[in-house]
């Protein structure tokens, strides 16, 4: 097994790992994102994907980025603030694809990438998964 208990100090982050659905977890407001994407690159870890919820009963929006480590599933959870996040797709391409998804989907704006329409057409409006209030 690859050694995982370094990230949470590495990352600045007081948070421990926990085990969920064959998932390395663990859930931090004080993820800082490039800097995740940065360590995992210099342990050679493959990026995965981003996922993207919104709370329920509330506004928030929970963003997980999944990595694979020598074979260990990792996802950190990291809460939107403001509806905005830094991108890591300058540091990690495998990121455009689901980034641009995210923001038309949830309207969460990743910042310092510009976007170029995924599903959307042209004048539609970003955050077509978003909940209604009624």
């Amino acid at each position: 097994m690859i050694a995982i208990e370094t990230i949470p100090a590495e990352l600045g982050i007081e948070e421990s790992w926990e085990q969920q659905g064959g998932s390395h977890w663990i859930a931090s407001q004080a993820i800082d994102v490039r800097k995740l994407a940065e360590l995992m690159k210099t342990r050679e870890a493959r990026f995965i994907s981003i996922t993207a919820i919104q709370v329920p009963d509330e506004e928030d929006i929970v963003t997980d980025y999944h990595w694979d480590l020598g074979g260990e599933l990792l996802t950190f959870e990291v809460p939107v603030r403001d509806k905005q996040i830094p991108s890591i797709v300058d540091l990690c391409e495998a990121a455009d694809w689901i980034e641009r998804e995210i923001h038309e989907h949830y309207a969460i704006e990743f910042i310092g990438r510009d976007y170029e329409p995924l599903l959307l057409r042209a004048g539609d409006t970003v955050g077509v998964n978003l909940r209604e209030e009624d």
